[in-house]
């Protein structure tokens, strides 16, 4: 800090000597980038004592990658996370967020349970807003697993990418990046990879999740993610919405991973001193289930291209999307005519209205 902020010539004594603030004065943006990185590399661990979570992965360029694998909802996997960054001091943290989802990362512990606990009208409307209503219904019933889980547990998801965020920030120089496939794209991949019957039935079952978890469950899937694992249950019968959700994640992880991985430019103290790289350290914080895809994915030429496209709707898409348009509004009109009906005969059974009505009954037997 001293060295990127040096004292001013005001804030010298006028009668002291003037030698620390000249000094100050001659380090040029350069130099404190070049003081700060040593102190940055003097602090990292040249064999660093990493947690078991931990998968090592190395690029062409001499780049290490550490992959901490996590369990969403679990007090451990957060610790396995710090620790991680401060052992190896990373130029760049990646985590397994979107941009859609980058405000759990601000968010506190007790506001966060409280969103993950609440699925409303309000929310539903959101998710169909942005994704349109397939993909907003099966982001709203992935969200109600989730949501599960939270009222379990009492405890908010996400943890470990918050403890990255705070932990990122206290390495100099530490980039954070986004690391997942926007949760559109992956939501409107999953419902053109599912037939009219599937969506019904994979609806179904998410719709009526209750089985009780406990804490110990949590730790007991460390080997696999516990929000993975249920879903991976529940979509086990559906291998092309295995690949849209689980494999092309890998694919999309691993391929923001290596590009964080490139090397860094040492910095210049003139425009025509070479420029000098180092190879770069990447800490990324995905969940333990994507791992084994990463790890599989490593060393292999990747085009995301293709797994970012969305394709158009299909036939049973949209026999799907009726279906699902005219029982909302079958309903919306079902209840608007009991509640019509209630209210007339609420009005109908008023003393006031009932002496109206007989004098209305009296003039016409007049005439």
């Amino acid at each position: 800090q001293a060295a990127a902020d040096p004292m001013s010539s005001s804030d010298a004594p006028e009668d002291g000597p003037k030698e620390t603030s000249s000094v100050s004065q001659n380090i040029s943006d350069a130099d404190a980038f070049k003081i700060l990185l040593e102190m940055k590399m003097k602090k990292r661990q040249k064999k660093p004592n990493l947690p078991s979570t931990v998968t090592e992965l190395d690029t062409e360029d001499g780049s290490k990658v550490y992959v901490v694998g996590t369990a969403h909802f679990s007090d451990s996997s957060k610790k396995d996370v710090v620790k991680t960054i401060q052992e190896v001091q990373p130029d760049v943290v990646v985590v397994e967020l979107c941009q859609y989802r980058v405000s759990m990362l601000k968010m506190d512990e007790k506001t966060l349970l409280k969103e993950a606990k609440e699925i409303n009208l309000e929310k539903l409307q959101q998710a169909i807003k942005q994704n349109g209503v397939m993909s907003g219904l099966m982001q709203m019933l992935l969200l109600k697993v989730s949501a599960h889980i939270t009222e379990q547990l009492g405890m908010a998801p996400g943890g470990e990418f918050r403890e990255a965020f705070k932990e990122a920030s206290k390495v100099p120089f530490c980039k954070f990046h986004l690391g997942d496939r926007p949760i559109p794209v992956t939501f409107k991949r999953a419902i053109a990879a599912l037939s009219f019957w599937q969506k019904v039935k994979l609806a179904w079952g998410l719709c009526f999740l209750s089985d009780p978890i406990s804490k110990d469950d949590v730790e007991k899937c460390k080997q696999k993610d516990l929000l993975e694992q249920m879903m991976a249950e529940m979509i086990g019968e559906f291998p092309d919405l295995h690949r849209t959700i689980v494999s092309e994640r890998d694919i999309y992880l691993t391929y923001m991973l290596k590009q964080a991985a490139k090397q860094i430019e040492l910095p210049r103290a003139s425009e025509t001193e070479p420029r000098n790289y180092i190879p770069a350290v990447v800490v990324g914080v995905v969940g333990m289930g994507h791992v084994p895809g990463i790890e599989k994915n490593w060393n292999s030429d990747l085009n995301i291209q293709e797994i970012m496209s969305v394709p158009p709707p299909s036939a049973s898409s949209k026999i799907f999307k009726f279906v699902i348009k005219a029982t909302v509004f079958g309903l919306m009109g079902y209840g608007c005519y009991r509640l019509g009906q209630r209210t007339v005969q609420f009005i109908l059974s008023m003393p006031a209205a009932q002496s109206y009505l007989q004098k209305l009954t009296e003039m016409r037997s007049q005439h």
